[in-house]
């Protein structure tokens, strides 16, 4: 039986096969940035899903996000059903392929990705987030490797809660490589976000991610 796409953003290449990788989002929702981003891994010849964790529900600014990001801390076990649910899907989708899901999290979608990593380690099998942690857990029972990306500038996660998290991830005996990308704050992976995007630092952390997934897929 054919699963029920659920609400969010599908990109599948030409062929329309390949290794699945879950997008997750920033505060500000499903917006165009984040579909972008799938349809790119989509041309690198991934089935790119992106879950709506606000269902429908987009913003442009702050403050806007905030209240976003505040409705759904007061609906977290539904946020987390939301994203297991997409993680099902995808791997409908794909198959159970070797090596599990690769998980992509911006920044809020960035706890979500490490929290899915333990709550379903023998699904995802690698872990690619930006500018974004999970503080405290224990990563113990996770079987990912994971990538982050992360702003030399950032008010959101300081360098020490970011260090902090990496030697979690060590001292469980996962697969970790955080790069810390210099002159760059919060969202500047983004091209929306006009007064923090770093096309330099992003084209870089691109490589980086495409690189880390495409040898994930051949695992």
């Amino acid at each position: 039986m054919t699963q029920t796409q659920p609400e969010g953003f599908l990109a599948a290449p030409s062929g329309d096969q390949g290794p699945g990788v879950l997008v997750l989002h920033a505060w500000w929702g499903l917006n165009d940035t984040i579909k972008a981003f799938c349809t790119r891994l989509a041309d690198d010849g991934f089935v790119a899903f992106a879950p709506d964790l606000y269902r429908g529900r987009v913003a442009d600014d702050i403050p806007g996000a905030e209240v976003l990001r505040d409705q759904l801390d007061a609906n977290a076990d539904r946020a987390v059903a939301d994203v297991a649910e997409a993680a099902r899907f995808l791997r409908g989708r794909v198959g159970n392929a070797r090596g599990g899901l690769a998980v992509v999290g911006f920044s809020l979608g960035a706890y979500f990705a490490f929290d899915l990593s333990v709550r379903a380690p023998d699904h995802i099998g690698s872990v690619v987030v930006y500018y974004g942690t999970r503080p405290g857990g224990d990563y113990g029972v996770a079987k990912a490797s994971y990538l982050g990306h992360f702003a030399e500038n950032d008010e959101f996660e300081p360098r020490s809660g970011v260090d902090e998290l990496e030697e979690s991830l060590r001292s469980a005996g996962r697969a970790v490589t955080f790069h810390h990308y210099a002159g760059t704050g919060h969202w500047f992976a983004e091209p929306d976000r006009k007064d923090s995007y770093n096309q330099p630092a992003a084209t870089l952390a691109w490589d980086r991610t495409l690189e880390f997934l495409k040898t994930a897929a051949r695992a």
